[in-house]
């Protein structure tokens, strides 16, 4: 269950625009990109989330009906652990749902606030598309060594092929946040999420 947001301290809880699935806050080809990457995090986690439910029942179930576990159980939740957390941290920069240190930012006039948006966008779009890089040196290094799983007899690469590909969205998805906010008025916590106070939500 997602915690609403609470503002406290002068710091604005953010509201998120009502988009339909098919329509993104961006127009033209930024719109097609970012709708891509949202059906990406969606079959990614909810393919996740949905194997590693059944993949435990069924552990549990073989362990207690036929005595015996799963030998690839463990092994199998360990990969899907991986894909939905890398796939979560794209899901998450879409929502405007990461951590942030907003005690400066948020005494700031909005024109600061903006222009110190944007900065904060780029920059973590810039050390996402690093860590992007050194995530994929580590998948080329993990496929030259020809490693397989123990149970499951696959290569070890595949464990970790999310990595790189969860890193590259997220970064896209501050670049477009960045975006959003140098070619939009208002200030924007990501592509969909206006900074700000909801209806039912005061300052306190």
């Amino acid at each position: 269950m997602s915690e609403t947001p609470v503002a406290t301290d002068n710091a604005p809880a953010p509201k998120t625009k009502d988009l339909g699935d098919d329509v993104s806050a961006l127009p033209g080809v930024l719109g097609i990109v970012d709708l891509a990457i949202a059906r990406m995090e969606a079959v990614f986690l909810a393919l996740g989330v949905l194997l590693m439910a059944l993949n435990t029942v069924s552990n549990v179930v073989s362990r207690y009906v036929f005595n015996e576990s799963l030998y690839f159980s463990e092994e199998l939740n360990q990969i899907l652990i991986i894909l939905i957390t890398f796939a979560g941290i794209s899901y998450a920069a879409r929502h405007g749902r990461h951590i942030r240190m907003s005690a400066i930012y948020d005494q700031l006039p909005p024109p600061a606030r903006k222009w110190l948006m944007v900065l904060i966008a780029s920059v973590t779009a810039v050390f996402m598309f690093g860590l992007c890089y050194f995530a994929f040196s580590y998948l080329q290094t993990q496929m030259s060594r020809g490693r397989v799983l123990p149970a499951l007899q696959i290569p070890i690469w595949w464990t970790v092929v999310w990595l790189p590909l969860g890193f590259f969205m997220t970064g896209v998805q501050y670049l477009l946040t960045a975006i959003k906010n140098i070619i939009e008025p208002d200030v924007y916590l990501s592509t969909s999420v206006l900074e700000g106070y909801g209806d039912d939500e005061l300052e306190i």
